[in-house]
């Protein structure tokens, strides 16, 4: 970051002193005013819920402009990314900062793939859980637990076992969230191959049986790619800061990236595309398309507390730029399985038509966002409903590594510890119980 020649200057209508604060730019984006001295020099903290104007660390992974609808990957435009890499060529991109030329692909690619099996004891920790448990309270627990497996990979502040650590978490949570879904519905485990891409082998792990050989279906498996692209980071967003304040504290890598997976397990944030698909199917028990008009006309009423999901985004303040790319997925995915007439995909993309057309939701800039379209296609695929956070969990531990691994090697770095304004009793004194 560069520190401006210009400060700016917080002055006070009660007579006390005015303060200068230092400004710093970064490369793009807004400037940030340098607040780390405020409290020594007022005494006074500053107030903002959420964080939401709040730059809690300096960067140089993700850049989002929510104005423009814009989002890259270290410099790279989401549209390119998600049309001319795959999946672990982002990854890469992610965690060193450039994309890989061929050799290093193929031994990024290599390294990833040796390390796709758990340790067998996973499926006895799994059989711990009920069997109609959600898979994001399946998978929190397997990602914590890689901590008692991986002894050797624990250290947060060694270089060497944050590189290993990353190597696993991307090369088996594909391994885990399947072994997850299988244990839900009663089917023997698939042991990864190391012959398949990664999407490919995913998909074989989730819907392979042993009974009889499972060909991967190269429009799916470029799907199954593409979303993963797609979630593979997003800046500093909730979970991403869970990550980064776990990992403040000097817990282990798993530890910390298994807050993340609970963190994202909320509705608001990664659930939302579990949440766009209970929605869906809602409707079309209410009577499908035919009642979509009531259905719009209760979203319009402030009072009735129906909310459209997938719909719109909190940052994005135009279009989200990964959904016009998962919309060219979906199409291609309902294509390819036959799917362009099933009544819930009808009834989805009915209601797409609607929201792009309708003044009240283009003028709010209500535009179907990525989780509308990536539970279309997930669903389509034969992913269950409530393992769709449990894929984005899967696509975003690059992530939520590369930003774990840039707050640790950044000099300034403390652990994370976020003030107050208290409300609360002000010091009183214990009478004792007879008099109260």
């Amino acid at each position: 970051m560069k520190l401006q020649d210009h400060k700016a200057t917080l002055s006070f209508s009660n007579g006390a002193p005015s303060v200068e604060l230092p400004i710093y730019s970064g490369t793009v984006g807004p400037d940030v005013i340098d607040i780390r001295k405020l409290y020594a020099q007022t005494g006074m903290f500053t107030y903002d819920p959420g964080f939401l104007s709040t730059a809690s660390c300096q960067s140089s992974i993700t850049y989002i402009d929510g104005d423009k609808g814009e989002l890259l990957y270290r410099g790279y435009p989401i549209e390119q990314l998600a049309t001319q890499c795959d999946y672990l060529e982002t990854c890469y991109l992610l965690l060193y900062g450039e994309l890989p030329n061929e050799h290093q692909k193929a031994d990024f690619s290599k390294r990833v793939t040796m390390h796709t099996m758990v340790n067998e004891q996973m499926q006895f920790f799994l059989r711990g859980f009920r069997r109609d448990a959600h898979p994001m309270a399946v998978l929190t627990g397997l990602v914590g637990a890689m901590s008692a497996f991986y002894h050797d990979s624990t250290d947060i502040n060694n270089p060497q076992h944050r590189e290993i650590a990353a190597i696993r978490l991307i090369a088996k949570l594909p391994t885990l969230v399947a072994m997850a879904y299988k244990y839900g519905i009663g089917q023997p485990y698939m042991y990864p191959r190391n012959d398949l891409s990664y999407a490919g082998n995913f998909l074989r792990m989730m819907f392979g049986t042993p009974c009889e050989e499972y060909k991967v279906n190269p429009v799916l498996e470029r799907a199954m790619d593409r979303i993963f692209i797609l979630h593979a980071d997003h800046e500093q967003n909730a979970s991403t800061s869970t990550v980064r304040l776990c990992g403040s504290s000097g817990t282990n890598p798993f530890a910390a990236i298994a807050a993340g997976v609970a963190c994202l397990w909320g509705p608001a944030h990664g659930g939302a595309n579990e949440a766009c698909l209970n929605m869906l199917e809602e409707i079309q028990a209410m009577g499908g398309v035919d009642k979509i008009g009531e259905f719009i006309a209760k979203v319009k009423d402030k009072n009735s507390g129906v909310r459209l999901m997938g719909f719109g985004h909190r940052v994005y303040k135009n279009y989200d730029p990964r959904a016009k790319l998962m919309q060219e997925t979906c199409n291609e995915v309902l294509g390819e399985l036959g799917l362009e007439n099933d009544p819930l995909f009808k009834l989805a993309k009915t209601l797409e038509k609607i929201a792009l057309e309708d003044d009240y939701f283009v003028q709010r800039k209500l535009y179907p966002n990525v989780d509308f379209y990536s539970g279309i296609v997930q669903r389509a695929i034969g992913i269950p409903v409530n393992l769709f956070t449990g894929i984005f969990a899967l696509a975003r531990t690059v992530g939520w590594i590369a930003q774990l691994n840039e707050m640790i090697s950044d000099p300034e770095y403390k652990i994370g510890r976020p003030r107050q304004l208290f409300t609360g009793a002000a010091k009183r004194d214990v009478v004792p119980i007879a008099q109260r």
